[in-house]
């Protein structure tokens, strides 16, 4: 099972909302990204996401409001 440290994730944002908004929008990218190259994927594109935040390849964007706090 993944299991990701969530103080990790969480270091370069400002709520577990804007995380998982942008997690999803990465895994919906890797999907059609996969579907317009004509690929298969055998992990889960969520997986593959946190995987990116974590590696620091994915920067989830958070408004303006939210980066002040």
């Amino acid at each position: 099972m993944f299991n990701p440290d969530l103080k990790e994730l969480l270091k370069d944002c400002n709520s577990r909302y804007s995380l998982v908004v942008g997690t999803a929008k990465r895994a919906r990218q890797i999907r059609q990204e996969a579907i317009d190259n004509d690929e298969h994927i055998d992990v889960k594109t969520v997986s593959v996401a946190i995987d990116e935040i974590l590696e620091g390849k994915y920067v989830v964007e958070e408004p303006d409001e939210l980066k002040s706090k």
